[in-house]
Formats: C-alpha cells, sequence, structure tokens
C-alpha cells in the first residue's frame, strides 16, 4: 500500500475518533478503515481498559457477542505466551502469538482456542494516548495460509492507536454524559456556532455552575466554554490538525479541577460544538480497593503498581520505599484480600469488580445502549 493511502487511513480514523460518538458505532466505523491498511480474517476484537488499574472493562466482536468465561479467565490466570493483560503492561504494546512463539504457536492454548474459530495468527496492539494512558486493545485474526503481520502494518497501528484511545476515552464520556452513573458523571453540552446551546445532558447545569464565569439560569456560559467552543471551531477549520481535539482544564469553584473536551460535530451540515467536562481524576478503583478489603492508602498505592504490572524494584524506585517494605506491604495485601501471588491479586481484583461491568457492557452492546468504563458500581 503506497504511503498516500495509509496516510489518509490514519487522517480518516483520526476524525472518526475526534467525533463524540458512541463506542460500538467507532469500533464499526474504524474497522473498516484498518481494513485497508492491515487484511484481517473475519472481525477484529475491541477491548476497553481503566486506565488506573489496566483491567478489561469490555469487549465488542461482531459474532461474539458473549466472550466464553474460560477464555476470560485463561487472560488473567493462564501462564500462556500472549494475553491481552500481558500486552498492557508491556514496554512496546503491541504483540504477534507467531512471534512470541519463535513462529511455532500449535503449544499456546490461546492458538489452539483461536483455531476453533478460525484465526491462526494474532495480533494484539495497546491503545495508549500520548501523555501515557491506556484506554483499550485491539486484536486481529488471520486465518491459516496468510501471510504474518509486518512490520509496516505493526507500525501503522502504533502510529493510530493514540487516537484510538483517544476516541475510546471520549466514547466512554459520551456514554456516561448520556445516561449518567454517578453524582459527578460527565456532563455533554452542544452549541451552535452562535454559542447558543441546543442540547444539554442532565448533569451539564451542576457542571456549569460550578465552572467560574457564567450564568447557568440566565443561559450565560462560563468564558472557558467559549473560549474552547471557539478553538474547536479554529481546529476544526485547519486542515493540517485534523482530528485534533480541544482540551481545557479549569478549576472550579468548589476547588477541584475539571477537564474540557471540544469536538466539531458536521453530521447535519451546520457545524455544531460538542462540550464534554469531566472530573479531572474520576479514577474509582481507590476507593473501592479501601472498602472492599480494608487497604491503607500505601497498600492501595502498591495494589495499583501490581495490577500494572510493576515489578518490586519498580514499585519500590516509584514510593521510594525499600524492597523489603514492598514485600510487607503485599503480604499484608494478600492476607486482607485472600491471595497468595501477584497473578492471583489480579485475577481477585478483576472477577470481583470488573467482570460484572464486562458483562453488562456486552448486555449494554446487544441493547445499542452506551458502554460503561472503570470497575462495576455496587
Amino acid at each position: 500500500m503506497s504511503a498516500d493511502s495509509i496516510q489518509r487511513a490514519t487522517e480518516k480514523i483520526a476524525q472518526i475518533c475526534a467525533q463524540p460518538r458512541d463506542i460500538v458505532t467507532m469500533w464499526h466505523d474504524t474497522s473498516a478503515v484498518v481494513a485497508g491498511v492491515v487484511p484481517y480474517f473475519q472481525t477484529p476484537c475491541w477491548y476497553t481498559v481503566d486506565p488506573a488499574s489496566l483491567l478489561m472493562t469490555s469487549h465488542f466482536h461482531h459474532g461474539l457477542a458473549e466472550f466464553p468465561g474460560e477464555w476470560l479467565a485463561a487472560e488473567y490466570y493462564e501462564d500462556d505466551a500472549q494475553s491481552i493483560p500481558d500486552v498492557m503492561r508491556s514496554p512496546l504494546g503491541i504483540s504477534t502469538l507467531h512471534e512470541v512463539t519463535g513462529g511455532d504457536p500449535t503449544n499456546s492454548p490461546r492458538w489452539q482456542r483461536n483455531m476453533t474459530m478460525g484465526g491462526d495468527q494474532e495480533l494484539i496492539a495497546r491503545l495508549r494516548t500520548r501523555n501515557g494512558e491506556v484506554w483499550g486493545a485491539l486484536s486481529l485474526y488471520r486465518e491459516p495460509g496468510r501471510p504474518l503481520f509486518t512490520e509496516s502494518e505493526k507500525n501503522f497501528l502504533a502510529a493510530v492507536a493514540p487516537c484510538l484511545a483517544d476516541g475510546a476515552r471520549r466514547a466512554l464520556l459520551f456514554g456516561q454524559a448520556e445516561e449518567p452513573e454517578y453524582a459527578d458523571s460527565p456532563g455533554l453540552l452542544v452549541l451552535n456556532e452562535n454559542w447558543d446551546i441546543e442540547s444539554a445532558t442532565p448533569g451539564v447545569a451542576r457542571w456549569m455552575a460550578d465552572i467560574p464565569g457564567g450564568d447557568w439560569d440566565r443561559g450565560e456560559l462560563p468564558a472557558a466554554v467559549t473560549t474552547l467552543a471557539g478553538r474547536t471551531l479554529r481546529l476544526a477549520e485547519d486542515r493540517n490538525r485534523a482530528g485534533e481535539v480541544a482540551l481545557s482544564r479549569v478549576l472550579s469553584r468548589s476547588g477541584a479541577w475539571v477537564v474540557l473536551h471540544g469536538a466539531c460535530l458536521n453530521s447535519t451540515g451546520q457545524r455544531r460544538i460538542a462540550v464534554i467536562v469531566e472530573p479531572a481524576h474520576p479514577s474509582r478503583i481507590y476507593p473501592l480497593l479501601m472498602s472492599a478489603y480494608g487497604l491503607t492508602e500505601r497498600e492501595k498505592e502498591v495494589t495499583r503498581l501490581v495490577l500494572q504490572g510493576a515489578s518490586t524494584t519498580q514499585i519500590s524506585n516509584d514510593l521510594t520505599v525499600s524492597a523489603h517494605t514492598v514485600q510487607q506491604h503485599l503480604k499484608s495485601i494478600f492476607d486482607k484480600t485472600g491471595v497468595r501471588s501477584r497473578r492471583d491479586l489480579v485475577g481477585k481484583v478483576f472477577f470481583a469488580h470488573y467482570e460484572p461491568r464486562f458483562r453488562d457492557n456486552e448486555k449494554r452492546a446487544q441493547a445499542d445502549k452506551a458502554l460503561r468504563g472503570g470497575p462495576w458500581s455496587d
């Protein structure tokens, strides 16, 4: 494929991912573009993950509405050559089963499972934003007898991964805004070119009242919102920055930081601006770990790093404590959670607090409802 064709595909994916839309539609639309550069067997398997824990929150594979339970258990408990959690935590963030098995995957239980569906080769690519947050993964397959995935194909996927990660994050925010799940769920505001409000989700009024400089009751938007809307339109007019999304960080009246995302909507012919507002740090795994297991603050930090695949040395360096102290924290964590190893700890947290979200998202996808991220809301 020519360099021009690859560039056009890259730009198309950026444009698709910049639109605030539901994530299943985004997966559908980007799958078609990816296929033009990286041919694959049947359909891809897309995943979202919680960036705080790197645990899976959903999957979407056209034709596989429910991920088999034994396959899901294998991702977290099986010691195989390749797994989605391992690729999420790897330095490169992209892996093929043939490469990691030296060209002979036949002894891999993962390969044997894939072959039941006709997939001889598997490529897993991590979807990580440019600022380092992991929001998902993509698995592509090829049937027996097909050429191996090439370096140029892997380079293309690595190049578009940040756009796909940003798109996944935005789609999850969009879903939470349309159907709020928490008191601090994101809000969605749609403006026309004159900054008039066309629509707003239920949570927006609270957010707008907390951002300095506006008066929601009188229809006056905060300056931070109108400034972001103007920047969004300018970005949309710059062909060299196709697919780029405007972002702004604002200190609210209540003293918390919030993040504004701006994207231009062109579906009706008249340009409109979608503004999504969210808390700057919406992670929900930390209170979950405290309430479920009674972990101390330091034990929560150690657990977070274990979930993200950090070694004892890495945890020691990150927290500025000795390796012996890390081991003592791990012993306490294992005792409180009732596990015996790091792998068991990851599996315990996933199956207790993330599998319910994963399964609920399967049902939501089938019902054409927006998918959700983060651990299950008990």
